[in-house]
């Protein structure tokens, strides 16, 4: 069965240069030019389902971060932004709103097929942290009073609520919820979260750390469960 990768381009040379790197190396491409139109094929349930997504920041009706934006209220699928713009504070905002990888213009088609794949490659989001030790894998009892961890479905609910999170934000909080009170440093979490992802800079856990803090501040404004070390990293608080 092919293997479906929606391009969001509005650059037909490009596009077609894409797709036809991809069906070359038996993938199915699938080319829209507008963000919207992605957004919108995306919903709709019984349409296309792409195994990833290659999106371009500079579209011309919204831009790819806001399309990956909006498409992180619903759906999990793999992101690689595809962009003119190489400036470092691209890539982190890329991460932090839940791109898998980022590719800047010019590129090589072949590069980005490799890149898809490798993204491909990696595990399920319940099996992206690395394994704890069996003596501290199990959450206490004040951190269950908070949330519920699912990792069969890669699911954390707080307070009861399902929370709607990003491949590393997931994996983030899973790490947290196991070893409450232990205080991880940045490298730890890189080490232990972003295994599949080496370049990853290490401002990117400060980026998800905030992104976390706000959705859980949406169900739960007077709790803020993730503590902050200064210099040192981040800790689950005791209820």
């Amino acid at each position: 069965m092919s293997i479906t990768i929606l391009i969001v381009e509005d650059e037909t040379a490009i596009a077609d240069t894409l797709c036809y790197a991809l069906a070359t190396d038996g993938l199915l491409p699938h080319h829209v030019t507008l963000g919207q139109q992605a957004l919108d094929l995306l919903r709709e349930p019984a349409a296309l389902a792409p195994a990833l997504i290659v999106l371009d920041v500079g579209l011309p009706d919204i831009s790819g971060f806001e399309v990956c934006r909006r498409l992180r209220q619903f759906s999990n699928i793999p992101v690689i932004f595809l962009t003119a713009r190489s400036d470092e504070i691209d890539r982190i905002v890329g991460l932090e709103i839940g791109a898998d990888d980022y590719v800047s213009k010019p590129f090589s088609p072949r590069e980005l097929v490799a890149r898809i794949r490798a993204v491909l490659r990696r595990p399920p989001l319940a099996a992206t942290v690395t394994e704890l030790p069996a003596a501290a894998s199990a959450p206490t009892a004040t951190a269950a009073a908070r949330f519920e961890l699912r990792s069969e479905e890669a699911r954390i609910l707080y307070f009861g609520q399902s929370l709607n999170l990003t491949r590393y934000e997931y994996a983030l909080l899973k790490v947290l919820i196991e070893r409450p009170r232990q205080l991880f440093s940045r490298a730890q979490l890189m080490d232990m979260v972003w295994t599949n992802a080496p370049e990853t800079l290490e401002r990117t856990v400060d980026a998800h750390i905030k992104s976390l803090r706000a959705k859980l501040r949406l169900l739960q404004p007077d709790d803020d469960p993730i503590l902050t070390q200064r210099g040192m990293g981040y800790s689950l608080a005791a209820l």
